[in-house]
């Protein structure tokens, strides 16, 4: 039996309006070429000019993991020659990352793991490479796009273990709104470092390394074949050999090339771009900007609001809809019908009409009124969900049509038993089976009644106790 030991170097472009170091618009193209500025191309004579934006948002999302933030911004070159990297060198973080020694919780198969991450460090991403049969083509809109990357420590023991710290590191990109991380874009990619050891060692096993893995079930089957290939390998009293390798098609990983010993990058301070001190007043503010993410959200909605896991689950997902959620709350509504509308009404409509949220007519202010309406009781349930859905389809505030379509919950006793008493008499045998027969379904057929004549207005509940006590009082003027 071998214990699996895991590592990731996740990769992630940042949004940001123009690129890392030079001023060619940082977006998504189809076409070639489209994005590119002296800088991207390395040309003689370039001077890199640092993004201020994209230093905020590395910073930022350092804090968020909890790392330790430097005293000052430096940038380093790290010198390899490849046809993807015009310049020789990579623009990227050595010597001060933008944050180390953090760590990111993460809910595994409802237990709670701590990822340690190394450092978090801000850099270039390199033009991308497309292959042909006698030839390739390189494509320099990717270059130059400003990417963090996060090292974690080899702490992970299993494929759900990384997999869900990658979904986890997603959300939290997400939720600081620092970028879009869409994998099928190339925004998020990550390399997967994996090694087994004897159950009782105290040395890490040979590393394997399976580099840009831009989908999260390709993390998954990479790692679970290297577990199985490894294993076999060792059972087999062979030896794995240190090498990067690459996931396939058929979900089967093939060597790329040996790794023998680490190359040496001769990384040196970028000479073309001042250091920036950092100060504590500043990162404080950074700090005291960040959101709730979604773990934290999550815990609390069970904790706080005795939530289930899986409406915290639902609710905690995606920031929009635990902000908008949080704001209904914050008008004093009550949570188990703001649950209940956010997570039917709401999602239901989103889905349905393929829409946002910056799309969605219902404000959270409207919404909380006719919640606050249905709690006290002043509408029924189910006339409060088909307000919303008319008032969305016409974009009209839905307590206006509440006023205007007098909607409001009937809640008189008196009022009830009048018109429970009128329906009973115009249906004697009816009444008649309930006394004489004992035919329970008599009050269900009352109840329907009782809302078709007001319209679905009567309040059920008290509806159904007037029904049972003057069905049970004919019954005993009967005997």
């Amino acid at each position: 039996m071998y214990k699996v030991v895991i590592g990731l170097e996740v990769h992630c472009e940042l949004d940001t309006v123009s690129k890392n170091f030079s001023a060619a618009p940082n977006k998504f193209s189809e076409y070639p070429n489209e994005n590119v500025a002296t800088v991207d191309l390395g040309l003689p004579g370039i001077l890199p000019v640092a993004n201020k934006e994209a230093c905020r948002k590395a910073l930022l999302t350092a804090l968020a993991l909890h790392c330790k933030a430097p005293d000052e911004v430096i940038f380093d070159r790290k010198n390899y020659f490849y046809p993807d990297l015009p310049k020789g060198y990579q623009i990227t973080q050595n010597t001060k990352p933008m944050g180390i020694n953090g760590y990111l919780d993460i809910m595994v198969n409802g237990k709670m793991k701590r990822v340690d991450i190394h450092d978090l460090h801000l850099e270039e991403d390199t033009a991308s490479l497309e292959h042909f049969p006698k030839y390739s083509l390189i494509d320099y809109n990717r270059s130059g796009v400003p990417l963090i990357e996060i090292v974690t420590e080899p702490c992970m023991e299993s494929a759900d273990e990384a997999v869900q710290f990658l979904e986890d590191l997603r959300d939290v990109f997400l939720f600081l709104g620092v970028s879009e991380a869409k994998s099928n874009y190339g925004q998020m990619r990550c390399d997967v470092n994996i090694s087994l050891m004897e159950e009782n060692a105290t040395k890490l096993g040979t590393k394997v390394e399976m580099k840009n893995i831009n989908a999260f079930n390709n993390v998954r089957a990479a790692i679970e074949y290297e577990i199985k290939r490894q294993s076999e390998v060792l059972s087999s009293g062979g030896k794995v050999v240190q090498e990067t390798r690459r996931i396939a098609e058929d979900g089967k990983t093939y060597s790329m090339r040996e790794k023998v010993d680490a190359l040496d990058y001769k990384y040196f301070i970028e000479p073309n771009i001042p250091s920036t001190p950092l100060t504590e007043e500043y990162i404080e503010k950074l700090r005291s900007s960040l959101p709730e993410l979604k773990l934290d959200r999550y815990l609390k909605y069970i904790e706080k609001y005795n939530m289930s896991d899986y409406d915290a689950g639902v609710l905690s997902k995606e920031r929009p809809i635990s902000d908008y959620f949080e704001e209904v709350l914050s008008y004093g509504s009550d949570v188990e019908l703001s649950v209940n509308f956010v997570t039917t009404t709401v999602l239901g409509t989103l889905n349905k009409l393929e829409i946002s949220l910056e799309d969605f007519f219902i404000t959270p202010k409207m919404l909380s009124e006719v919640i606050t309406l249905v709690r006290d009781g002043k509408i029924s349930l189910d006339h409060a969900r088909k307000i919303l859905y008319q008032a969305i389809d016409e974009k009209v505030d839905p307590n206006e049509l509440i006023k205007k379509q007098n909607l409001h919950q009937i809640n008189d006793e008196g009022e009830l038993l009048k018109l429970i008493t009128e329906i009973m008499d115009d249906n004697l045998e009816i009444v008649r089976q309930y006394v004489e027969d004992g035919n329970r379904s008599a009050v269900n057929f009352f109840i329907g009644q009782t809302m078709k004549r007001s319209n679905r207005q009567a309040n059920p509940n008290k509806s159904m106790e007037i029904i049972k006590e003057e069905l049970e009082r004919r019954k005993n003027n009967a005997k």
